[in-house]
């Protein structure tokens, strides 16, 4: 009987002590991604084009959600994601990129890194097939991080990354746009920000500029703080819009400072940001963003964003408003 009584004693014993333990919560993986905002109306989009644009975000954030999911970091997920969208015609990236005045196209990245601040970029290149890369080199194999034209190009030839003839840029599409536009500018981006398993955000964007832009204009893109940020304390962010006035508002940035000093969510402060600031200023575009929490903004002032995000639970893409 003793020995019953001491059995259940000690069953009891490490019953409450199993119970007693902290169970570990498995961190949040998500992913954001956008390919420009801009006026984007439904009426002037037929159902083959929508698609397209759908298949290719859809098949950009799988990729980077791949990443994250095979215990990859938020670094090379953001890379990967981007890359698939630099290829694509689709988007003013890579590419897709939209030419210049002078019938060129001009390229522009950044990628930054949330857990040490750490920073990368490029601006005018136009022999790098894939921006994204040569920017995330910068980062984490010079001592910079912002390198432009020629000086971008020949680090990049170091690299041993992939280089090809500007005729590689060239689309149909895009040709069309510059003779179009030669009286009236436009612009757009890809980015993204993903968040991975060890709580580190990443974000990352990569533009062919604006439309006929001239006199080597290098918008918000491969800006830190205006076009890219990443912080683990706060949130990642990637714009696209009018870069001058991103820049002018140093968008993404104002939106972590203003969680870091102001003590505000990631949702109140990018929607003040460019409901309220960017708004007030004139300029128009939009950001996705995210938090360490996994919680999840894509804001925009314009009539569409190319967009979309998945996470552990969903997985959302959107063209159109509401804006949200």
């Amino acid at each position: 009987m003793l020995r019953i009584i001491t059995s259940i004693l000690v069953f009891l014993m490490i019953s409450c002590s199993e119970k007693n333990q902290e169970v570990p919560i498995k961190p949040p993986i998500a992913i954001v991604v956008h390919g420009g905002a801009g006026t984007i109306l439904k009426k002037n989009m037929s159902y083959e084009k929508e698609e397209k644009y759908k298949s290719k975000l859809e098949e950009a954030i799988r990729a980077g959600y791949q990443v994250l999911q095979n215990g990859g970091t938020s670094l090379d997920a953001v890379e990967q994601t981007i890359i698939i969208l630099e290829d694509s015609p689709l988007f003013n990236a890579g590419k897709g990129a939209v030419f210049t005045h002078d019938e060129k196209n001009e390229l522009d990245a950044s990628i930054m890194e949330g857990s040490n601040l750490k920073a990368g970029a490029v601006a005018g290149v136009t022999h790098i097939k894939n921006p994204i890369r040569a920017a995330r080199a910068v980062m984490e194999k010079s001592e910079h991080v912002l390198l432009a034209r020629e000086g971008a190009e020949h680090f990049a030839l170091l690299q041993k990354l992939d280089t090809v003839s500007p005729t590689y840029f060239f689309t149909e599409k895009r040709a069309k746009s510059l003779k179009r536009a030669k009286k009236e500018e436009k612009f757009g981006t890809v980015g993204c920000v993903a968040l991975d398993q060890n709580g580190n955000i990443a974000a990352g964007t990569s533009t062919g500029g604006m439309t006929n832009k001239k006199w080597g204009r290098i918008g918000d893109s491969p800006i830190i703080g205006a076009g890219t940020y990443a912080n683990n304390s706060t949130c990642g962010v990637s714009s696209t819009g009018w870069g001058e006035y991103f820049i002018r508002g140093v968008v993404a940035h104002d939106i972590s400072a203003m969680m870091e000093y102001g003590g505000k969510s990631l949702k109140e402060s990018a929607n003040h940001v460019i409901h309220h600031k960017l708004t007030e200023l004139g300029g128009t575009g939009g950001i996705i963003a995210l938090d360490q929490k996994g919680n999840i903004v894509m804001e925009f002032n314009t009539d569409g964003m190319y967009r979309g995000f998945m996470t552990e639970d969903s997985l959302s893409i959107s063209i159109y408003g509401p804006k949200i």
